[in-house]
């Protein structure tokens, strides 16, 4: 990615910032369909390495608490912006570029595994920004939703902060800081390629 879209240069250019800037960061890419291009989970890691240097002067329990309010926050936002948007887009005729079986296989699919889905897409780049839009639109229940969001939310903000604090002591970590923060984005999409190796193979087996 671009120089300024890497997690060390982003947070060292916020100066005493850092923290605001991580939340503004968060929150965005959770809930604000522009924010899809922001590297989540690199940022967490290293924010949780910085955390380790006293580069953050916050500490650790403070930072997890805040980012995972953010990134709830985030994704609350990003859902009901789907529920306000999505009934004029999921009631429209079809078209080129839109049919209405689609909106019924998204919904179906929201029924059976929204609540996983919303867990595993905190870990997907890209995934995780519009997945919360889209619940929204397809109507998943709130309760549901707040409540596996909020799971997802500590897992994965509180979960790779706290893991960039204590593997960010590892020399070897810091001596290969950018490797690992590509290995931690190669994990993050792991869950949806494994969702579709195993969609593949029950469609084969159905078929046969």
């Amino acid at each position: 990615m671009p120089t300024w879209l890497q997690a060390e240069t982003l947070l060292s250019g916020l100066g005493p910032y850092m923290l605001l800037g991580l939340c503004l960061i968060v929150f965005a890419e959770c809930g604000l369909l522009i924010g899809f291009f922001l590297p989540g989970d690199s940022l967490l890691f290293t924010a949780g390495l910085f955390v380790a240097d006293g580069l953050i002067a916050e500490p650790l329990w403070l930072v997890c608490l805040v980012l995972v309010t953010c990134a709830f926050l985030g994704n609350v936002t990003g859902y009901w912006i789907g529920r306000k948007a999505g009934p004029a887009l999921f009631n429209r005729s079809d078209s080129r570029l839109f049919k209405q079986a689609y909106a019924e296989r998204t919904h179906d699919f929201f029924d059976k595994h929204g609540a996983r889905a919303i867990v595993l897409a905190r870990f997907v780049p890209i995934v995780r920004t519009f997945i919360t839009a889209i619940a929204g639109a397809v109507q998943m229940s709130p309760r549901h939703y707040l409540t596996y969001s909020a799971v997802g939310g500590v897992i994965w903000a509180a979960g790779l902060t706290v893991l960039g604090y204590f593997l960010g002591r590892i020399d070897w970590v810091r001596n290969n800081l950018e490797p690992v923060l590509l290995m931690i984005v190669a994990i993050s999409i792991t869950p949806i390629v494994t969702e579709f190796l195993m969609t593949r193979r029950a469609k084969r087996t159905g078929a046969t």
